[in-house]
């Protein structure tokens, strides 16, 4: 590579600031690895999660974060099939993205379609793949099903309103302010609650008094406890996040108040399996190519990790983010 890497880190935990610009050395890709020259990189509350030690750091020293990227093999390690140079890539694993370039095991990487652009993949890598397994693994939603989706207007709630519509249920989503809930609704779901200027809860009540067969909640804190009073009976209730805070108040035997299920899956044991994996990116990239699932994409400089970060922790953000090196 002809301009030295630098990636934008933290050596301790806590808020935005801590992300600082720092130089990289970067070795050879070892056995089984691809060096990616970096084209665009996603960010995700997970992110967040990581840089304010709500996450254990893999390093205690330092800690890059970013959990999905595309880029351009510029090496290939010993061993690797099905990858060379100059190839177009994209992955999603935890923590390591922020940065210009980085080694990474082969295994984890696919390749894109050639109308899958580098800021598109770096932006549906992980919120793709993860509403892939909210719709597909975690709860198998069927036609004419109802759900209760918050932080519609997110980069998970779009693309999930897109892909929901396709499915064919009746999806309701909540938002904060009159200008989330239209784009929300203009990405495919049938009504919008503004939390902010009435209770979701009463709100739901009123529309499906009957409940929903499944709410899926990324908001945690502030939200958990009011998704499972609007659920049906034996409904489903998917956790995928904590941006308002971890949840401390929750008892298993507030499941009984309708035989309710809980589930808190998480990205990466799905992308595990590469079978998993494979499949999960050519549905993902098929339905974005017909057109049945739109991303809207925002860019920023990589610098500008730290003012990123506020803005996402500031519920200032719609749809997806990617920082260009």
């Amino acid at each position: 590579m002809t301009d030295l890497p630098y990636a934008m880190a933290a050596t301790k935990a806590g808020g935005p600031e801590v992300v600082q610009r720092t130089d990289l050395s970067l070795p050879e890709p070892g056995p089984g690895e691809v060096q990616i020259a970096h084209r665009a990189i996603g960010v995700n509350f997970i992110d967040c999660y990581f840089r304010s030690g709500l996450y254990p750091w893999p390093d205690p020293q330092q800690l890059i974060p970013g959990a999905e990227a595309s880029g351009v093999v510029s090496a290939v390690g010993a061993g690797v099939t099905g990858l060379k140079e100059g190839d177009r890539v994209a992955y999603t694993l935890p923590n390591n993205a922020y940065a210009s370039a980085r080694n990474i095991a082969a295994a984890h990487v696919v390749r894109l379609p050639d109308g899958i652009s580098f800021e598109t993949a770096a932006s549906v890598m992980l919120k793709g793949l993860t509403t892939r397994y909210l719709l597909k693994d975690s709860f198998s939603l069927q036609p004419g099903q109802r759900v209760l989706f918050h932080a519609a207007a997110g980069g998970v709630g779009l693309i999930a309103g897109q892909w929901m519509n396709a499915i064919g249920v009746e999806s309701v989503g909540t938002a904060g302010g009159p200008e989330k809930c239209a784009l929300a609704k203009s990405h495919g779901f049938a009504d919008v609650i503004d939390y902010r200027q009435e209770d979701f809860l009463e709100a739901t009540r009123q529309m499906v008094p009957e409940g929903f067969h499944v709410v899926y909640d990324s908001v945690g804190k502030d939200t958990l406890l009011k998704s499972l009073k609007c659920l049906k009976l034996h409904g489903t209730l998917v956790n995928f996040g904590q941006s308002s805070g971890a949840v401390t108040d929750f008892k298993i035997s507030d499941l009984a108040a309708g035989s309710f299920h809980i589930t808190r899956p998480v990205l990466f044991h799905f992308t595990s399996n590469r079978q998993w994996l494979e499949r999960g990116t050519a549905e993902l990239f098929g339905l974005i190519m017909d057109g049945r699932i739109r991303v809207q994409t925002h860019s920023a400089p990589l610098t500008t990790a730290a003012k990123v970060h506020a803005d996402l922790e500031g519920r200032r953000t719609t749809g997806s983010t990617v920082l260009i090196p």
